[in-house]
């Protein structure tokens, strides 16, 4: 790739803010300040999916800044969303709340204002440990202010011609019978089964009538209350084949992307942004699913299947995890915890590459965003974390991070708050997970002649010393440099091509009996 092909730093978030000011452009609009927008589900346990919408947005309002425009990203919390089902990790008294707005549910677990409080907050801590910064705007406040209430009339004196609408994009005939927008009902408090049948633009009131609904395969009576809402107020929500239209224009935001399973109501949504509010819809990137081990897109109502954000922190960086999010944003992903490993020993090699230069513009620019362009002056402390782990595995119980730490020291790595962070993530992950598997190493026929003459001598060594003056007879006798074999003896034993003085690691810490089964595993043995 040529330099003038180089948008920024050479990552999809560049192209995008490349491709997106160029559309700006086309359309005439200001460029003075250029929104992104993510929005957050507010009514259940926050995921690694959740997440992903706001780190994209926000490294994409990065990229813009990069260019020299000025951004900013919004996120939007859905917390006007009525509580479908309680999900699994939360008490079965939550039930009672059921389609009322999460905004308007006490915290089950009395901590915060609200049970959507509660569940942003999760999101925002998360953002916060990773050091992403953007502006926080609920949805209810955005209802109570008035925020979208031009919107809101807007869409409601159109709503026959946005009802034949939805029906012909999607087949769904619900909103030919009502309007897009759904009233709190004043006597029960629920949101779906208030169904509007009139709205009266010169009092801005909506009127309806509480009847029963199904939702998600649960049948709701109705209370059979008839009442009136008005929209520059939080007395109701509008629809999501419509809603994200009216934010789009009300914040005049220029980039969302959206799931898979999303992509009918986007089509609505900029019809609607387009030929009812006037406003041409933010440019769109649609992005695959991350789904959970047994392949099903992971839910924010299935609780104790779900990996949040918090899980991840309890065993790799926030800095790993945006790693993950970040590599790229096309592609079906599945989404476990021994994805970590893997993850923590890729963003060593990222920053190896970043300090030293090395490594193509793409790799560089991705470990920039990583730290939301403003890396370390300095490289942070590191240690190969399959290294963590074995030594955590080997560790006495309930002196896990004193061991690791001593021998860490021995081996003369700078052990400071960093490493000792690192240091107990690998902990916990040996705890709940097990070691990490080391992948299989390609030998050449020379390499695995070494090999099997420097397993008889661990065999019989009486020391380490041995054993490192071992590796470098068994090397020569082979025809192969010294180096080089050490390196594919720390990628067969702890998968990184680099680590501790070998010969005293396998005899003191890894063991000479591990050590052996390891290598023999490796020349097929």
């Amino acid at each position: 790739m040529s330099q003038k092909q180089v948008i920024g730093l050479g990552t999809w978030m560049d192209k995008l803010a490349g491709r997106l000011v160029e559309r700006e452009k086309r359309l005439g609009r200001s460029l003075e300040l250029l929104r992104t927008e993510a929005g957050i589900a507010a009514s259940g346990i926050v995921h690694l999916g959740s997440m992903a919408d706001s780190v994209r947005a926000h490294a994409v309002a990065l990229a813009l800044r990069n260019l020299g425009y000025n951004s900013e990203t919004i996120q939007f919390a859905d917390d006007m969303d009525g509580l479908r089902s309680v999900p699994a990790e939360l008490p079965r008294e939550v039930g009672k709340y059921l389609l009322r707005p999460v905004s308007l549910i006490p915290d089950p677990f009395n901590c915060h204002g609200s049970y959507a409080e509660h569940m942003e907050y999760l999101l925002l801590d998360a953002l916060e440990k990773a050091g992403i910064r953007a502006t926080f705007m609920r949805a209810y406040d955005a209802y109570k202010n008035g925020i979208l209430a031009e919107q809101i009339r807007r869409i409601l004196e159109n709503h026959k011609a946005i009802g034949e609408k939805i029906n012909e994009l999607t087949g769904q005939k619900k909103f030919l019978e009502t309007l897009p927008y759904f009233p709190i009902c004043g006597n029960c408090g629920r949101v779906y089964t208030a169904h509007a049948y009139e709205f009266e633009p010169g009092s801005d009131k909506v009127l309806y009538r509480c009847k029963d609904v199904m939702v998600k395969g649960v049948w709701h009576e109705g209370c059979g209350y008839e009442g009136e809402a008005d929209i520059k107020k939080a007395d109701g929500k509008l629809s999501w084949k419509v809603e994200w239209a009216a934010r789009w224009s009300a914040l005049d935001i220029r980039f969302e992307a959206y799931g898979k399973d999303l992509a009918k109501s986007i089509m609505v949504n900029d019809w609607v942004s387009r030929e009812i509010l006037q406003f041409e819809p933010p440019m769109h990137v649609q992005y695959e699913l991350f789904l959970d081990e047994s392949r099903r897109k992971i839910s924010k109502s299935r609780g104790v299947s779900v990996f949040t954000p918090q899980s991840w922190y309890r065993y790799g960086t926030p800095q790993s995890l945006i790693l993950l999010l970040l590599k790229r944003i096309k592609g079906t992903r599945v989404i476990s915890p021994p994805l970590i490993p893997a993850l923590m020993n890729e963003l060593d090699r990222l920053q190896d590459a970043y300090y030293s230069g090395s490594g193509d513009i793409k790799s560089r620019g991705l470990f920039m965003y990583i730290y939301n362009l403003e890396p370390p002056r300095e490289p942070p402390s590191k240690v190969p974390y399959t290294l963590l782990t074995q030594l955590a595995g080997a560790a006495p119980d309930g002196a896990e991070e004193q061991f690791v730490i001593s021998r860490l020291q021995r081996y003369g790595y700078k052990v400071d708050d960093t490493v000792r962070e690192r240091v107990r993530m690998a902990i916990n992950f040996v705890k709940d997970f097990g070691q990490v598997e080391v992948k299989p190493v390609q030998l050449s026929e020379n390499q695995k002649k070494a090999i099997n003459k420097l397993i008889k001598v661990i065999e019989k060594a009486k020391s380490g010393d041995e054993i490192q003056n071992g590796i470098f007879n068994a090397a020569r006798n082979n025809g192969l440099q010294p180096a080089e074999f050490f390196r594919t003896l720390y990628k067969v034993l702890i998968g990184q091509p680099k680590g501790p003085r070998l010969g005293p690691y396998i005899f003191e810490d890894l063991g000479s009996e591990k050590a052996v089964e390891k290598l023999r595993r490796a020349v097929g043995g």
